[in-house]
């Protein structure tokens, strides 16, 4: 599988003009909602899994040129998620979300196995920054050992599937709830009226383009580091002062956005998340969020070297 294939789906997939959101918005935050955000993206992991394994069988994942123990690897994936529904349903009980109907955007094998390593990225960037939120340590637990299966899921997609690199470096990203939600609510597009309300919201679309190549790769199409890229938002007015934020495992890297283009610092690797910020500082970005995020791939080789 070529690398720009699942940078291409990544960004797409979760670059979709935000539409209303589906799921109504509720302002207090406690265990029972934490579980219940999880549970509606584990609703949408099952649906993604179900859908996409009932339409691709055994024959058209080797026609696509996937490994041959990939269907069944996925199939696996699948139960794995269908349990983390059934146990999270159980816990909530008649508190729980009911799932949503939801739109995928792949078209054969090879998009399929490209959308499930962002869906799979995602949701380890969701459980990492839900953790903090709660309060019973027991389901602080129950949170991390999906966190860890998810993570297991991502780094094989990425490596057996898909031939990219198994990790992006030392830490993973922790994403927020209405980051994650802005990237899961492109795939969501009803829910139920009794579903319970939740704290989030979906920040609008993010779009970022190559408007010059970087230096070191002059031929490339690709958002790589070194290149300027051209940033584009319903939210973004030319009178305000507008910074590109990159989610990196723990940091952020803050690039001022001048004539509406930005450079991609050099340091990036792996998955990335970039949001448009209208604050410059680490203290105020949960506030100053007005556009994303974008989910960028950045290839890497064995080496550390940059894949364009």
């Amino acid at each position: 599988m070529k690398a720009f294939t699942f940078a291409t789906l990544a960004i797409g997939a979760f670059n979709v003009y935000a539409l209303p959101s589906a799921i109504k918005r509720a302002d207090a935050i406690d265990d029972t909602t934490i579980l219940n955000f999880a549970l509606t993206l584990e609703h949408l992991e099952n649906a993604f899994y179900s859908g996409g394994l009932a339409e691709f069988d055994d024959a058209a994942f080797a026609q696509a040129g996937l490994p041959p123990y990939a269907r069944g690897r996925f199939i696996q994936v699948a139960q794995h998620e269908a349990a983390h529904v059934d146990y999270l349903t159980k816990a909530l009980g008649e508190k729980a979300t009911q799932p949503c109907q939801y739109s995928f955007p792949y078209n054969d094998p090879k998009s399929f196995a490209a959308l499930a390593q962002a869906l799979e990225s995602v949701g380890v960037s969701a459980y990492s920054g839900a953790a903090k939120l709660f309060t019973n340590k027991d389901y602080l637990t129950v949170a991390a050992v999906v966190l860890s299966t998810e993570a297991r899921h991502a780094s094989w997609v990425a490596s057996a599937v898909n031939k990219l690199e198994a990790w992006s470096g030392n830490f993973d990203v922790p994403l927020s709830l209405n980051e994650v939600y802005s990237m899961a609510s492109n795939f969501i597009t009803s829910c139920p009226s009794t579903n319970p309300t939740l704290p989030v919201k979906a920040f609008p679309a993010l779009d970022l383009a190559v408007a010059s190549p970087s230096p070191a790769f002059p031929n490339s199409k690709k958002i790589t580091p070194g290149s300027t890229i051209s940033v584009t938002s319903s939210a973004i007015s030319s009178s305000t002062e507008i910074f590109l934020v990159f989610f990196t495992g723990l940091d952020q890297i803050f690039v001022k956005v001048v004539d509406g283009k930005a450079v991609v610092p050099e340091s990036l690797r792996g998955t990335v998340y970039a949001v448009a910020s209208t604050d410059g500082t680490s203290a105020g970005l949960e506030a100053g969020i007005i556009a994303g995020p974008v989910m960028l791939e950045i290839d890497f080789d064995s080496q550390g070297n940059i894949e364009a």
